[in-house]
């Protein structure tokens, strides 16, 4: 988390200050806004990687004060706009696009604002996982799963408990009970209350229509701003069937107990 505040610079309203972020992931938030920033992403990877990477950033609900731009050797094209209320809205370009510029608005009483946003980078590939796969509400094909199971950030066999919409937000919320987990990144399935059940909660658009059913899943997806998001989530039984056809051939990806 870089914090700076804009109190600081009260008698330079005009400054420019330069922010070197080498973390891939984290978050901005900006006190008091006034002047600019110039955030620069500098991960600890080879530069020869930078043209393969994505950034991704997701403004605070609460984030005023400030237009977030992308800069090129000079020219600025507007991503967020002072005071845009767009709910969970995530923008993304290519690295080698250009940087941020946030500059701060006029204001009249700057110690109301707080500008902040999440940001990501990851593989141009993850990020086209995350902006098709979910986004397009499709089914996985065989190969699609099997290498799911390979490379998502969770893998987990369980139920729909119940689904809950977010229409602002245009957004679901599928809340999962957790038969078997098989991988998580992070900590998002845990173990609740004295039942002993492992609960965790996955989101996917709105528009995918997601309702409660009967029987056991194969979930899988990415972390995305700290929330999990679903990817390929065949039924369990499908899952079995496919696991098996590809082991028989030699052609799994990787292993993986399918019981």
């Amino acid at each position: 988390l870089f914090s700076p505040s804009g109190l600081t610079h009260e008698s330079h309203k005009k400054d420019v200050e330069q922010v070197y972020l080498r973390c891939s992931e984290g978050s901005i938030e900006w006190m008091y806004p006034t002047g600019a920033l110039i955030v620069n992403l500098r991960p600890n990877t080879s530069p020869a990687s930078y043209k393969h990477l994505t950034v991704c950033i997701k403004p605070f609900k609460d984030s005023a004060g400030a237009n977030i731009y992308l800069e090129k050797t000079g020219e600025l094209k507007l991503l967020v706009r002072d005071g845009d209320r767009s709910p969970s809205k995530v923008y993304c370009f290519g690295y080698d696009q250009g940087g941020l510029f946030v500059e701060a608005t006029p204001q009249q009483d700057i110690s109301r604002k707080i500008t902040g946003f999440q940001y990501e980078l990851m593989s141009k590939g993850m990020a086209s996982d995350l902006h098709t796969f979910s986004a397009s509400c499709r089914p996985c094909s065989d190969t699609e799963v099997l290498l799911a199971v390979c490379t998502s950030d969770f893998v987990i066999r369980g139920s729909i408990q119940r689904v809950t919409n977010e229409a602002e937000e245009q957004e679901s919320i599928i809340h999962v009970g957790v038969n078997k987990l098989y991988r998580q990144k992070s900590k998002i399935f845990q173990l609740t209350g004295g039942s002993g059940n492992w609960r965790g909660r996955i989101k996917t658009l709105l528009e995918c229509g997601v309702k409660p059913g009967d029987g056991d899943f194969l979930f899988t997806g990415r972390m995305h701003f700290g929330e999990a998001r679903l990817g390929c989530a065949p039924r369990f039984k499908d899952f079995q069937r496919m696991y098996k056809e590809a082991k028989d051939k030699g052609l799994n990806p990787c292993e993986i107990g399918p019981d």
